[in-house]
């Protein structure tokens, strides 16, 4: 009667176990597709990103030789505000952004 006793016991351990792990692989495999479908959306856009790179290369060079055409002042601190900088030197780095020597 004890042994019954304790089969039974060990059974219903096993069974909750099993549960228990069952529940486990299934939030692991929700959680896994959520995390697919995020890689998923990052790859298209540096795929779409990569197309458009050679359009914005030809669009900053046609704004840039347009400024120094021009030579629009307003432009040309827009383009340098966004590290681009037309004709001329580039503007003297502050001391807090000049690399520092070792």
């Amino acid at each position: 009667m004890i042994i019954e006793f304790l089969k039974q016991q060990i059974l219903i351990l096993l069974g909750t176990a099993t549960l228990l792990l069952a529940s486990c692989d299934i939030m692991l495999s929700i959680s896994n597709r959520q995390v697919q479908q995020d890689i998923n959306t990052r790859q298209q856009y540096i795929q779409q990103s990569q197309q458009l790179e050679p359009i914005y290369r030809e669009l900053i060079s046609a704004l840039a030789n347009f400024t120094e055409n021009k030579d629009d002042k307003q432009l040309r601190e827009i383009l340098g505000a966004q590290g681009i900088f037309v004709g001329g030197p580039q503007p003297a780095q502050s001391p807090k952004e000049q690399p520092k020597a070792k």
